[in-house]
């Protein structure tokens, strides 16, 4: 199998309604959709949605480093993912969204090719993912409103974004779990909103209402910060922006940084290097969580369940963005309807088509 041609197609929706979390407020689900074309009549499809708070990249420069990539993967055959990855990295240093895109796309071809669904090819631990609700950053009534229809929803898991100040914090989840109750779990993402003493004042003081874990409570290249939070609070604590690939990964490892690690294929440059990171954790008894951005499709979202479904050391899922988006990107995978469980089909490939 040839890859013949790499067809690209930038795409911008606005959300059902926008998502605010420390960082920044995202209006906007981004993609630049990818369609591979190869010799043998067989298509595979991805996508890389730049998040700018997170990675810094651009629907522009995304769309245009896949052009890049096209002219230099032609005629390489797609199921060869290392020689594909060889040659992306040696066509751009970074561009992580981008290289997902491909990656994705690739792995769709290899389960079409075997008539096997990816998480198949993967592992095959399981064919159902269960994800969390993200509740964004807003007054506490409104929060604690959302929360509850999430309940309402199936969602037995929160992730509630924090990070804007102590009493804020405080008191959002104060609010969210006086609404849905004791039996609900709750995880939190402060999307590097804190610094150091911050945080563990923060979680130590949040921790009497049962809080699961907290994700990234200081600025991702803060690690010798990441290692005191994790030292000095019982809640454990997640990475997500101070983890882009399986260098990060070992790197947070060997300083005993965090508890659990956070992949997403928009970081780190899809499944190819986020089976690194879940093997490099795996070893060292750290379990993982599959994440998305805001940004994503139901393509990239489809593509992270299949990974998350394969391997029995991702125990977690936030995988909830195409509940945000009034429609998907390319017909089949994770649909619009918001739901706890991710029934993954045993279609080939990533059960995607046009």
């Amino acid at each position: 199998m040839k890859i013949t041609k790499i067809n690209v197609a930038p795409k911008s929706a606005r959300l059902k309604e926008p998502i605010t979390i420390s960082l920044g407020t995202i209006e906007h689900s981004m993609s630049a959709i990818v369609e591979i074309e190869t010799d043998e009549g067989i298509n595979g499809y991805g996508e890389g949605s730049p998040g700018i708070l997170i990675t810094g990249e651009t629907l522009k420069g995304t769309t245009e480093c896949i052009q890049l990539f096209e002219k230099q993967l032609i005629g390489v055959d797609p199921l060869d993912i290392e020689k594909i990855h060889s040659i992306m990295n040696a066509t751009a240093a970074l561009a992580p969204s981008a290289k997902t895109a491909i990656d994705i796309a690739c792995y769709d071809l290899f389960g079409k090719k075997a008539n096997l669904p990816v998480y198949k090819l993967l592992g095959g631990f399981d064919s159902c993912v269960k994800t969390d609700m993200t509740i964004g950053i807003d007054t506490s009534e409104i929060m604690a409103e959302k929360a509850k229809i999430a309940v309402g929803q199936g969602f037995d898991t929160l992730k509630v974004k924090v990070g804007t100040g102590f009493a804020a914090d405080i008191a959002r989840i104060k609010t969210i779990r006086e609404a849905v109750g004791s039996e609900i779990n709750i995880r939190l993402d402060a999307n590097q909103g804190w610094n150091p003493k911050e945080a563990v004042n923060t979680i130590n003081n949040l921790a009497q209402y049962g809080i699961e874990l907290v994700e990234q409570p200081v600025a991702y290249h803060d690690i010798e910060g990441l290692t005191y939070v994790t030292t000095n609070v019982g809640t454990p604590i997640m990475s997500d922006e101070s983890c882009f690939n399986s260098k990060d990964a070992l790197r947070l490892i060997k300083a005993r940084a965090v508890d659990f690690v956070n992949i997403k294929l928009m970081k780190c440059g899809g499944i190819h290097e986020a089976l690194k990171i879940n093997s490099i954790c795996e070893a060292a008894g750290v379990e993982c969580m599959i994440g998305c951005m805001v940004e994503e499709t139901n393509i990239g979202v489809t593509a992270a369940a299949h990974l998350a479904a394969a391997t029995k050391n991702i125990t977690r899922a936030d995988l909830d963005a195409t509940f945000g988006l009034n429609e998907v990107a390319i017909p089949g995978g994770v649909g619009l309807e918001a739901t706890s469980e991710i029934q993954l089909s045993g279609k080939a490939g990533l059960g995607l088509s046009k």
